[in-house]
């Protein structure tokens, strides 16, 4: 059997599934509660190990010993809040699973916008995004599809729900930045670069968006919209699995 790496680690998961209970009420998880906190009230960039042991009144040093540096504890926070994802009320079949996880998700990432500035939060393995994507998975299959579809299937609705969000979440930032309290004012500051646009003449089906749109301030229900084209999508996969 070959030698294992000294250099190899054991996952933070492992550690704590192995770790004996806490002698001191300092934990990875109480931890993690006070970095989300942080990252709610100030940002992102507030969240250090430093600022982290100062609110739990401890040394830098005595926080380290639970969390391995910045990698940890992103992926302790993102399993702290990916609890919140589960659905409210129990579902029945694929695509009422995978919306109701969709929704949730956005719901989720609107409480907490720093889970959009995350170097790589799709990729965060931890175990409640691990049992979320589990029970989605397990919503589409024996469905007829292999499991390589299976998989892209769920990514596809993934990547739209983070990218949808993510772009509505950089947009509120920017309007706070920018002093804009409502679309009228986002559009009002924008006009200059949108009106000389416009005229130029070359972007007619985008001007006629501009000049007929009834919902371009109902985020939710464009959201909900985008939402169900990529459903239609994964429902014609599934129909012709089972064709």
């Amino acid at each position: 059997m070959p030698k294992k790496d000294a250099t190899e680690k054991v996952s933070l998961w492992e550690r704590l599934d192995r770790a004996p209970a806490p002698r001191t009420s300092l934990t990875p998880q109480r931890i993690a509660a006070v970095a989300v906190e942080l990252a709610d009230g100030e940002g992102f960039a507030a969240v250090t190990m430093r600022r982290i042991a100062a609110e739990l009144g401890v040394a830098p040093m005595a926080a380290y010993r639970h969390v391995d540096g910045k990698d940890e504890l992103w992926a302790l926070m993102v399993d702290q809040v990916s609890a919140e994802l589960e659905p409210p009320e129990p579902t029945e079949g694929w695509r009422a699973t995978l919306r109701a996880y969709a929704l949730r998700t956005r719901e989720t990432m609107l409480r907490h916008p720093w889970l959009a500035q995350l170097p790589a939060p799709l990729f965060a393995l931890t175990p409640n995004r691990m049992a979320g994507a589990e029970r989605q998975l397990a919503s589409l299959d024996g469905l007829g599809l292999d499991v390589d579809t299976m998989m892209a299937a769920f990514r596809t609705v993934g990547a739209y729900v983070h990218g949808a969000t993510q772009s509505e979440v950089s947009l509120a930032q920017y309007m706070r930045e920018q002093g804009w309290e409502t679309g009228d004012d986002t559009r009002r500051g924008l006009a200059p670069q949108m009106v000389y646009l416009m005229e130029t003449g070359r972007y007619p089906a985008y001007r006629r968006y501009v000049r007929g749109a009834a919902r371009k301030d109902d985020a939710a229900w464009q959201f909900e919209t985008g939402l169900d084209c990529v459903l239609d999508g994964v429902a014609g996969l599934v129909e012709r699995a089972g064709a």
